[in-house]
């Protein structure tokens, strides 16, 4: 059974435990959520200028749209600023800022109605972060930009948490995956090549959960949880920020959620900084991870 809790006042070693089980977490905005909102916005605002960002679909060609999300993004996930205002966050939230690793937080795009879902704004079809070799101790973080509503945000399909599901991951490598896919995003307007894991069988999406927090709300949960886009009915492109963290004890420890289907290979704790200092995740940690994952992918378990 998946639980939700709001505004929960477990620590943060409890509350990890909880989502290693499968429950979510969901937090009305703090100072810190609220000031990198706004920051968010500043950016987009100054991006589209008179238009509204979350009508603008409406009133541009879909190749102008990916344009400017291919400049607008990178802007806000390699700003100082975020450098700052996500450890602020981080802490507010009750993690040990000398112990809790990061990684760059980024700025997602839904559009309604189909208008472009590949590329630079990918609608994701069910999956896990896991299949993309996301360690299993990872916590996602997710934050609503501008309103949310139930037709625009994520679903997560519960059922799936400890049961396996046939999937692609096998062939991901996180390696070869930003040498030769992650910078192309931008190129894939109508129609996305890049090969990504997904599902290799049918997918019950009911019974499902979406939660809808304010902007500037924090939903977290495992990375192991299996998620997708709700196809955005809406009528207005949905913006959030999402970034993901680790505790280090955990890594150390393999403490995490349970591994049910992935065999990718490759890991992405290289990608984690530090709290406290920005300090990198310790490569021997990083290498342990990458060597177990090729050995468990050879020996078919992952």
């Amino acid at each position: 059974m998946t639980a939700v809790l709001s505004n929960s006042t477990a620590t943060d070693d409890r509350r990890r435990e909880l989502l290693f089980r499968g429950d979510l977490f969901v937090y009305s905005a703090t100072p810190a959520a609220t000031e990198l909102v706004g920051f968010a916005r500043e950016l987009v605002s100054d991006a589209f200028g008179p238009l509204d960002p979350e009508t603008a679909q409406h009133d541009m060609p879909v190749e102008d749209f990916a344009r400017l999300l291919a400049e607008l993004k990178p802007r806000f996930i390699h700003h100082p600023r975020c450098k700052e205002l996500v450890p602020a966050l981080i802490e507010e939230r009750g993690c040990d800022p000398s112990l809790t690793y990061f990684d760059v937080p980024r700025l997602r795009t839904s559009t309604s109605d189909d208008y472009l879902v590949s590329g630079i704004s990918y609608a994701f079809h069910p999956h896990r972060d896991c299949w993309y070799s996301a360690p299993f101790n990872q916590v996602n973080w997710w934050i609503p930009v501008f309103g949310v509503v139930a037709e625009n945000v994520m679903a997560f399909h519960p059922r799936y948490f400890d049961t396996p599901v046939r999937n692609g991951s096998a062939a991901y490598d996180y390696g070869e995956w930003n040498r030769t896919s992650r910078r192309s995003a931008a190129e894939h307007v109508r129609t996305d090549t890049r090969v990504q894991p997904r599902p290799e069988e049918a997918i019950d999406l009911d019974p499902q959960i979406r939660v809808v927090p304010e902007p500037g709300g924090v939903l977290m949960f495992s990375g192991a949880h299996l998620h997708s886009t709700v196809p955005n009915t809406s009528g207005r492109t949905r913006f959030s920020i999402d970034f993901r963290t680790v505790h280090v004890g955990d890594v150390r420890e393999r403490r995490g959620a349970p591994n049910v289907d992935a065999r990718c290979t490759g890991t992405t704790l290289r990608d984690f900084t530090r709290c406290g200092d920005l300090a990198r995740m310790p490569e021997e940690l990083a290498a342990a991870y990458e060597t177990e994952a090729e050995a468990a992918a050879l020996a078919g378990v992952r």
